[in-house]
């Protein structure tokens, strides 16, 4: 085991810091963290794109603390190009916004994927995935450095508490809402402190107040900027933030009525409209309660997908005397409340829960005389999960037979949205019809947009069809989603040409990147670390695995999703702790617990866990998840500790994290199951490149 020989004073004359070595790598490992997630979150609320490529920009920060961490060695300079190239893309990106343009009928596997104002995708997303690269590039090369000046662990140890705190901060202020002046605000502050030396150091020059002032002008200058474009957004009346969008509103009349325009990331999302103006010109919102219940009123309603309460007002326009009104975002959920013409979560007949639909219905004994998915269409991915909307786990196989378990004899489940496609509408028809074992109702409204409603009795006599009887699957109709493979809008059994070409592109990329980064030796410096580069591929799989199954069991909430990651990092600490402070078993005893922490996760599948109370489900999923996890970083500390280039061991991890994020794509075709496999293969192949001699050089 290392010892920790090292001080805390400041050793790098290239880095002139009043902070001492262990401060400035957990504040830079903070600040990679924070302005990674405030990049995904900033750049997807302004380029709809990223609405569903959200692992883009993750990608691309992968890639640039891969290489940000290899210059570390022979940067000459402090990394002035980070801030530079911040400044740069946020005004780009708030000059040119990428909006929906709902004029038009284009369709990708995303059917909300109209036609955009602003740059096309092959333009904007190359831009913001370098972009994304060479900003974070900037806080990795600064923690590279500290990693030159630390025993290996203890630097690890220090980066993960950074990481942590970094997240931390992110979701706090996700939390109280805070726009994000607030997330340019810390940043700027975080560069500041690290990277504008003090003249206070050292015997005072006139060369060093100058220094110090060119440093403080390279570094705040685009920073600045920044913040002024971030303070002009946050200062929008309309603007507002969730833990999940960039929030606009527009309140107007139209024809005599009042109206309420919500508006996401840049997409034209949902209207509040009173019951009798909504219902007068689209009937269609009142079919599920001709459909269901033989057209008596129902007493108790579930709707998931509330909204701002529109579905609420009809649901108790129908003459509904109790409704449960689920709403994954409480910005959304609020802004109903203030502003919904008829004012329908104040009735006491409503009560409102901020909540994933499936884990609510995962966690209720409470059963309905109607359920009703109402145009749940959440526009934005699981952060972490490649292939992952917040909706998709409402349209499975499952969800449906759930549904079916929390309906009252005579009830009926329903659901409606602008499906665009007729495929689509067959798809949920014949999962609707594979759940309840008999054919919905199915309503189609419009050419265009192919708005339909889907109601299905509990049983065939609980629904009144007429001539809206669904006609059955066609030969093109693709079987129903699952929760292994939960992609609804996914038509084929193959991976879009579209992400393939994306995916090759970030490869290639990569592999130029390092390339110029390491002036030619970055390969060479890395080669005997292969096995470092697939252990942090498969890191990446377990990851995800973890963020999807949790995200099943408990809610594709932000607030899971922040749980997760942060119980990755306090995984990934435990096993540094462990290994720093005692003797660890051999690497294939540890390969070994690898593994079966792999074949619990398999044999053990999520629809097993749902089906347990929520308690003993948390501490099953949690050993199940993290048992891998665990393992997996024990072996990364106990090789990590005894490589001979610090940088470029760790360099290779992370890159190799970066393929990882692209295998997360073969979900599409395995299902999220399938990536457990993957992730086998990735660590048998590091098992095999691990050198059976360690040399143990440590610096």
């Amino acid at each position: 085991m290392a010892v920790d020989t090292s001080t805390d004073q400041v050793s790098d004359a290239r880095w002139p810091s009043p902070f001492g070595v262990r401060t400035r790598l957990v504040a830079s490992s903070a600040l990679m963290l924070f302005l990674e997630l405030a990049l995904i979150r900033w750049t997807g609320s302004n380029v709809v794109h990223l609405s569903y490529f959200s692992n883009f920009v993750l990608l691309g920060s992968f890639l640039g603390i891969g290489i940000g961490i290899l210059r570390s060695s022979r940067a000459k300079r402090l990394p002035y190009y980070s801030p530079l190239m911040l400044g740069l893309l946020v005004l780009v990106v708030a000059w040119k916004p990428v909006t929906v343009n709902r004029g038009s009928s284009e369709s990708v596997i995303y059917f909300t994927s109209l036609n955009t104002t602003g740059p096309p995708v092959w333009v904007i997303l190359p831009i913001i995935f370098i972009a994304a690269a060479v900003i974070l590039a900037g806080p990795a090369e600064l923690v590279g450095r500290c990693f030159a000046e630390l025993p290996r662990l203890t630097a690890y140890r220090y980066d993960l508490i950074g990481s942590l705190i970094g997240i931390g901060a992110f979701t706090g202020l996700s939390f109280l809402g805070a726009p994000p002046i607030w997330w340019g605000a810390i940043v700027t502050w975080m560069f500041g402190a690290l990277m504008i030396p003090r003249t206070g150091i050292g015997a005072p020059s006139r060369r060093r107040v100058v220094a110090t002032g060119l440093s403080a002008v390279l570094v705040l200058s685009p920073l600045l900027v920044m913040v002024g474009v971030l303070f002009h957004e946050s200062r929008q009346p309309n603007n507002s933030w969730s833990p999940y969008y960039k929030v606009q509103t527009k309140s107007y009349t139209w024809q005599g009525v009042p109206l309420l325009t919500i508006t996401v990331n840049g997409v034209p999302h949902q209207q509040a409209i009173p019951a009798d103006s909504r219902l007068q010109w689209e009937p269609q919102y009142g079919l599920p309660y001709e459909r269901a219940n033989a057209g008596k009123a129902p007493k108790n309603v579930l709707i998931i997908g509330a909204g701002s309460g529109s579905d609420v007002a009809i649901a108790l326009k129908k003459g509904a005397e109790h409704v449960d009104a689920v709403e994954i975002d409480p910005r959304i959920r609020d802004l109903g409340k203030e502003l919904h013409p008829d004012r329908p979560y104040q009735d006491p007949r409503v009560s409102s829960h901020i909540d994933d639909g499936r884990a609510f219905l995962s966690r209720t004994d409470k059963k309905y005389d109607l359920i009703l998915l109402a145009l749940p269409d959440s526009l934005t991915l699981v952060n972490g999960a490649s292939s992952l909307r917040l909706e998709s786990y409402l349209f499975t196989q499952e969800a449906f037979e759930s549904a079916k378990e929390h309906l009252n004899p005579g009830g009926a489940f329903a659901m409606y949205n602008y499906y665009r496609e007729t495929w689509l509408i067959d798809r949920l028809a014949s999962t609707a019809e594979t759940a309840f074992g008999h054919k919905p109702c199915v309503d189609q409204v419009g050419d265009d947009l192919q708005q339909a409603v889907v109601t299905v009795g509990l049983t065939e006599a609980d629904q009144t069809c007429g001539d809206k009887a669904w006609a059955g699957a066609t030969a093109i109709t693709p079987p129903p989603a699952t929760d292994n493979r939960p992609f609804l809008y996914l038509f084929t059994d193959r991976i879009p040409s579209l992400y393939l070409v994306t995916l090759g592109l970030i490869m290639v990329a990569g592999l130029i990147g390092v390339g110029i980064a390491g002036g030619g030796s970055s390969y060479r410096r890395m080669r005997p670390y292969a096995d470092l580069f697939l252990l942090g591929a498969g890191f990446m799989l377990l990851e995800t695995k973890s963020i999807t199954g949790f995200a099943l069991l408990f809610g594709t909430t932000w607030v899971v999703n922040a749980i997760v990651f942060a119980g990755v990092l306090i995984a990934v600490l435990a096993a540094v702790e462990v290994t720093r402070r005692f003797k660890t078993p051999p690497m294939k005893v540890m390969y070994a617990v690898l593994f079966g922490g792999l074949a619990l996760s398999w044999i053990f599948p999520d629809e097993w866990l749902l089906s347990m109370p929520v308690g003993p489900r948390a501490a099953v999923a949690v050993l199940i998840a993290f048992l891998p996890i665990f393992a997996a970083n024990v072996i990364f500390a106990k090789r990590f500790t005894d490589t001979a280039d610090g940088t470029a061991s760790f360099g290779a991890n992370l890159l190799g994290a970066m393929l990882g994020g692209c295998l997360e794509y073969a979900a599409l075709l395995i299902g999220f199951d399938g990536l457990l496999i993957v992730a086998a293969l990735l660590y048998a192949g590091a098992f095999l490149l691990t050198p059976k001699v360690r040399a143990v050089v440590r610096s």
